[in-house]
C-alpha cells in the first residue's frame, strides 16, 4: 500500500476517532468518582474534537455540578446544541440547570422543544416540567406534570419517585378550610 493510499486515510481517520472514543469512555466511566482522571480524558477528548455533543455536556456537568460555574456550564450546552440539536441526552441536564437557576423562561422553552425531538425521555422531560411549576408556585400544575411523568414512566423506580414528588408537592398545597358542622339537635322533634 502506498502512502497516498486513501486506505490510509481511512485507517488514519478512524485511528482519530478511536483515540477520541477512548478519552471519551475513560471521562464517562471516571466522571463522578475520579474527577482528576475525567477531566484529563475529557480535555484529551475535546482536543481530538472540539464540538462533539457528548463530551461538551459532560464538560457541562463537571462546570455545572463541582465547579458551580453556571455560566460555563450554560455555554458548554449552548455549544453542544449548536453543534448537534437534535441529541435528546442534552435537555434533561441542561433544563435541571437552568432550574437550578431559576431561569425558568428558558427552561420552559428548552421543554417544549426538547418535548417535540424523537427520542427524548418524555417522562424525565415532564417531571421537570413539574419541578419548573413547583418553582413558579404552581402547584396544581405541578403535580399535573409530575402525574404525566409517572403515567409515561418505563420502570418501577421512575414511578415511585414521580409519586413520591407527587406527595410531596402536595403537602405544599394550601390546607382547605373545613366547615365545622353542628352537632345541635332541633328543639321540639
Amino acid at each position: 500500500m502506498s502512502p497516498g493510499s486513501p486506505y490510509l486515510l481511512i485507517i488514519n481517520s478512524s485511528t482519530v476517532e478511536n483515540v477520541f472514543n477512548t478519552y471519551l469512555f475513560k471521562a464517562l466511566d471516571a466522571y463522578p468518582y475520579e474527577l482528576e482522571e475525567a477531566i484529563e480524558a475529557l480535555n484529551y477528548a475535546l482536543s481530538f474534537e472540539p464540538d462533539n455533543t457528548k463530551a461538551l455536556c459532560l464538560m457541562a456537568r463537571v462546570y455545572s455540578e463541582q465547579l458551580e460555574d453556571y455560566n460555563a456550564a450554560k455555554s458548554c450546552y449552548e455549544k453542544a446544541m449548536s453543534s448537534q440539536l437534535e441529541m435528546p441526552g442534552i435537555y434533561p441536564d441542561y433544563i435541571r440547570l437552568l432550574l437550578a437557576n431559576e431561569d425558568y423562561d428558558q427552561a420552559q422553552r428548552l421543554i417544549d422543544f426538547a418535548l417535540t425531538i424523537k427520542g427524548t425521555d418524555k417522562a424525565t422531560l415532564h417531571l421537570l416540567q413539574g419541578q419548573l411549576y413547583e418553582g413558579l408556585g404552581q402547584f396544581t400544575s405541578a403535580i399535573s406534570a409530575l402525574k404525566r411523568s409517572k403515567g409515561l414512566a418505563f420502570n418501577n423506580d421512575f414511578v415511585r419517585f414521580a409519586e413520591e414528588e407527587i406527595t410531596r408537592v402536595k403537602n405544599k398545597l394550601p390546607k382547605k378550610r373545613r366547615k365545622k358542622k353542628s352537632n345541635k339537635k332541633k328543639k321540639g322533634a
